[in-house]
């Protein structure tokens, strides 16, 4: 068997679920779904911006009520970095609206950025959030950062004994949106401000001219220098 018709046997012999597994860099799937905002298309609520999609097992658990409060809490930091999120459950839109009361009663912050209800799971069979091995009623708690480009940037899959760090969503937002604009990547434990390094393809030359601010060389292939959008 040539290597052309065993790889053609053997995409053909794949689960569905594994041929349409979600990765990096891939168009994230549009939908349009209710939410306790309205009908929502994906693609245009977020127009041009950025964005965020978090799926929650069900409503009215704790972690998760933590997390959309603190999300609440933190709307003015991600509406600066010209991004939308955008919150997912298994459950109804109208159970959604009954849990918002409690929300704003155990954080002190009100939703204040739709919630989708996913009651036919549509939502998180596109974004692989329900594990076939799993309970198909719990989605996993995922996070997607989605680029103006409609890619996935960035996905990240928590335990559910274990609430979410918004303030790393926000970290790695940062690079990413620093990283998308320069020619640069940001180095182990970076917060926005500190120093980035520069890719290693651009010369020395070339890195003169791109970073007026000037470079430190560590090794060859690692220069640090000062974030250039600041």
């Amino acid at each position: 068997m040539t290597d052309t018709v065993a790889g053609a046997v053997g995409a053909a012999g794949m689960d569905e679920e594994e041929e349409m597994a979600l990765q990096l860099g891939d168009t994230a799937p549009n939908f349009t779904a209710d939410s306790t905002e309205g009908e929502i298309n994906l693609y245009e609520y977020l127009g041009d911006s950025w964005g965020i999609l978090f799926s929650h097992p069900k409503d009215f658990t704790p972690v998760c009520t933590t997390e959309l409060g603190e999300v609440a809490h933190l709307k003015g930091d991600f509406d600066r970095r010209n991004t939308k999120v955008l919150g997912v459950s298994v459950d109804p839109v109208s159970s959604h609206t009954e849990w918002a009361g409690d929300i704003k009663e155990a954080t002190g912050h009100a939703l204040n950025y739709p919630l989708l209800g996913d009651p036919d799971r549509k939502v998180a069979g596109l974004y692989g959030m329900i594990h076939p091995n799993a309970d198909n009623t719990l989605t996993a708690r995922s996070v997607f950062i989605i680029g103006p480009d409609k890619k996935v940037k960035l996905m990240i899959t928590y335990p559910a004994s274990t609430g979410r760090n918004f303030q790393e969503i926000l970290r790695v937002l940062d690079s990413l949106q620093l990283t998308a604009n320069y020619s640069v990547s940001t180095p182990v434990n970076w917060k926005d401000g500190e120093e980035v390094i520069i890719a290693p393809a651009i010369s020395d030359e070339d890195a003169k001219v791109k970073f007026p601010k000037g470079f430190r060389t560590v090794k060859k292939y690692l220069r640090y220098t000062p974030q250039p959008n600041r």
